[in-house]
């Protein structure tokens, strides 16, 4: 006996499309923090929805880790600063003078430290999807975290993607489980400033493309 669970679908009109639109725009990378605590029940609020994002094989092989522990965080803190540095030296003249004024990350200002991983030996899904291409199980972290960023936007938080760290040493700092991989390392808070345009063309690092991005190669 089958049962029939279909539901009546939302309508989304245009005034909720225009909205969206509006979301999507305003979703940032955001560096610059309040220092407010941002509630336990909206944190946790933002990971169930995280949680309904796309993933091969229906696996939710997201894990997520709330990093609370100051010596933790000022060990995350001393990584950024060698991979920060290290990266400033792989530049020149006037761009390497343009890294240097760029602010890059939130880690003191940030309430929230969050983790992303996945896991990579989860048996849920039975491997559908991942005969051949294994990296989809990553690939699915990464939709619930623009998903998470998402919905924080929409509740009027921002978050920040700190990718200029040692992924092996920030294994080692959050003495993560086997079979966990790295992912991404976010920091989640008020924001002291909104802007729609991105910080890095703001300050002119780089200008966002309107053109050839958006436009799909034909075959």
């Amino acid at each position: 006996m089958t049962t029939d669970t279909a539901h009546q679908p939302p309508h989304f009109d245009a005034a909720f499309r225009e909205r969206f639109s509006d979301l999507v725009r305003w979703r940032r990378d955001v560096r610059r923090f309040r220092t407010n605590p941002v509630p336990q029940t909206l944190i946790g609020k933002l990971l169930a929805l995280a949680s309904h994002a796309p993933s091969v094989g229906l696996s939710q092989p997201w894990r997520f880790v709330l990093v609370e522990t100051p010596a933790r965080r000022a060990a995350i803190a001393e990584n950024f600063a060698r991979a920060n540095d290290a990266a400033l030296n792989g530049y020149a003249g006037e761009r390497q003078a343009c890294y240097a004024r760029l602010k890059l990350e939130g880690l003191k200002q940030a309430p929230v430290h969050l983790v992303a991983c996945a896991d990579e030996t989860t048996p849920q899904g039975h491997g559908l999807g991942r005969q051949t291409m294994p990296e989809t199980i990553r690939y699915s972290v990464v939709a619930a975290i623009q998903t998470l960023w998402l919905a924080a936007r929409a509740e009027g938080l921002g978050v920040g993607w700190v990718s200029i760290l040692d992924p092996d040493a920030a294994r080692a700092t959050l003495d993560l489980p086997d079979g966990w991989t790295f992912i991404a390392y976010l920091c989640l808070g008020w924001p002291e400033e909104e802007h729609e345009d991105p910080e890095l063309e703001r300050h002119g690092w780089e200008q966002r493309s309107r053109e050839t991005s958006a436009t799909p190669l034909r075959r």
